[in-house]
């Protein structure tokens, strides 16, 4: 269950109520005239069924009221409640296939900016990758996947395209893109310091063969990455995090990432070909599986997620 405070003006709470009353997925509705006074307005808190939320939010936000109040809306961890209990089992679909696609805009577009810690993580993330790349320890690839964000912005982007907003996907390649680069650059200068004072060796980078699958991107690279991709999404709006962590260990980007940017200052050229190939694929097979798995989720959701109106149940 989703609990909803609703901050209206005056005249639009009956409108409110109506659409509280017509969904047989809402229930426990309280009113408070005029209880609001930044902005002023009454207040109307309900709590609703994951699977029945995308129509009411749709609807309350037709209204107008992000600009004349304001709608919130949080997850309710315990409800004790059987008029609870009668909304979900009314509302068609499971709790945890519903997608709430306010929910995942708010959480893909938090995952968009271009912050200190998203560009500190995942130059932390690099290093280390570099660090596995150059000592061939497996353990290290690993832990660097896990430290990378780098599926935020590739969710964001997929949620753009499927729901055409040019300038959210804009920004989210930009953050991809840029933060990539800055985590390339500042490694590439950690290792060539490191070269310079004789830590590494072009050598090291010559026989690894419990990371040499890095460089080897093929068939099985992009299938990985599907597989990951949908995943991830499937965690994204299942609210599934320890899911979500699975996915980042079975991508390679940013060990590719930490490979090229060791890679450059010791001269490998060939290495920075292939690992540019491994994180192209990788992306491109997230990419298209993201898109793919949200397309299929809005589908599916519209078809088999019809309310029926006729029933109020409380």
């Amino acid at each position: 269950m989703l609990h909803v405070r609703v901050i209206s003006p005056a005249d639009r709470t009956d409108d409110v109520l109506r659409i509280t009353g017509q969904s047989v997925g809402v229930v426990n509705v309280v009113r408070f005239l005029g209880a609001a006074t930044a902005p002023p307005g009454d207040v109307v808190e309900f709590d609703v069924a994951r699977e029945a939320a995308n129509q009411v939010l749709g609807e309350l936000g037709e209204l107008g009221l992000k600009d004349t109040g304001a709608i919130t809306v949080e997850q309710i961890d315990l409800s004790i409640s059987t008029a609870a209990e009668r909304a979900e089992e009314a509302a068609p679909g499971d709790p945890a296939d519903a997608v709430v696609w306010a929910e995942l805009a708010a959480r893909v577009t938090a995952d968009t900016r271009m912050t200190w810690s998203y560009l500190a993580f995942l130059a932390l993330a690099t290093q280390i990758a570099a660090i596995g790349v150059l000592l061939d320890q497996p353990i290290l690839i690993v832990g660097a996947m896990v430290l990378g964000p780098e599926f935020g912005p590739v969710a964001a982007v997929c949620f753009g395209i499927v729901h055409r907003r040019p300038r959210f996907v804009g920004t989210a390649v930009w953050s991809l893109v840029a933060g990539f680069a800055v985590a390339m650059a500042i490694t590439a200068v950690c290792a060539a310091v490191s070269r310079g004072l004789g830590w590494i060796t072009p050598e090291m980078l010559d026989d690894r063969p419990l990371t040499d699958f890095i460089i080897h991107p093929d068939r099985w690279s992009f299938i990985v990455a599907v597989l990951a991709g949908i995943a991830g999404i499937l965690a994204l709006t299942a609210g599934k995090s320890s899911s979500l962590v699975g996915v980042f260990i079975s991508v390679t980007t940013v060990p590719a990432a930490g490979n090229i940017a060791v890679a450059v200052p010791l001269a490998h050229w060939e290495e920075v070909s292939a690992s540019f190939t491994q994180l192209g694929v990788n992306l491109a097979g997230m990419l298209v599986a993201g898109i793919g798995t949200l397309l299929l989720q809005r589908v599916l959701w519209a078809r088999f997620g019809h309310r029926d109106r006729s029933v109020r149940l409380m």
